[in-house]
C-alpha cells in the first residue's frame, strides 16, 4: 500500500473513532471541539501535503476539506443547542457527516487499490 493510502486508512480510522465517541450519550461540546481540532490538524499535516494526486483524488481531498469545515459548524450548532432533542439531532448530523468523510476515504482507497 502506498504511503498516502496508508494516510487515508489512518485518517479513516480516526474518523471512525470520533464517530463512535459521538454516538455515546454523555458527550460534551468541548470534547467534540477538541477532537475535531485534532482531526483537522492531522488532515492538514498528513494528507494536504500529498502532491502526486490525480484529479479524482484531488476532488476527494477538496471535498474532505469542505466537509471538515461543515463539521466544525455542526459542532458549533451542537454547542448552542439548548434542548436535549436539538442536541440529539445535532449529534445525528455530526455522525452523518463523519460517515460521509469515512466514505470519501474508502472511495480514495478503493480507487487506488491494485486490481487483481
Amino acid at each position: 500500500m502506498s504511503q498516502y493510502l496508508e494516510k487515508y486508512q489512518e485518517f479513516s480510522t480516526l474518523l471512525e473513532q470520533f464517530c463512535s465517541y459521538v454516538t455515546q450519550n454523555q458527550i460534551s461540546a468541548p470534547f467534540l471541539r477538541q477532537h475535531l481540532r485534532e482531526l483537522q490538524q492531522w488532515f492538514v499535516q498528513q494528507i494536504v501535503p500529498i502532491c502526486d494526486l490525480d484529479w479524482r483524488e484531488q476532488s476527494y481531498q477538496t471535498e474532505i476539506s469542505k466537509q471538515l469545515r461543515l463539521l466544525e459548524i455542526d459542532v458549533m450548532f451542537f454547542q448552542g443547542a439548548r434542548q436535549s432533542v436539538t442536541a440529539e439531532a445535532r449529534l445525528i448530523t455530526i455522525s452523518n457527516r463523519l460517515t460521509t468523510l469515512i466514505q470519501y476515504c474508502h472511495a480514495i482507497m478503493q480507487s487506488e487499490a491494485p486490481e487483481g
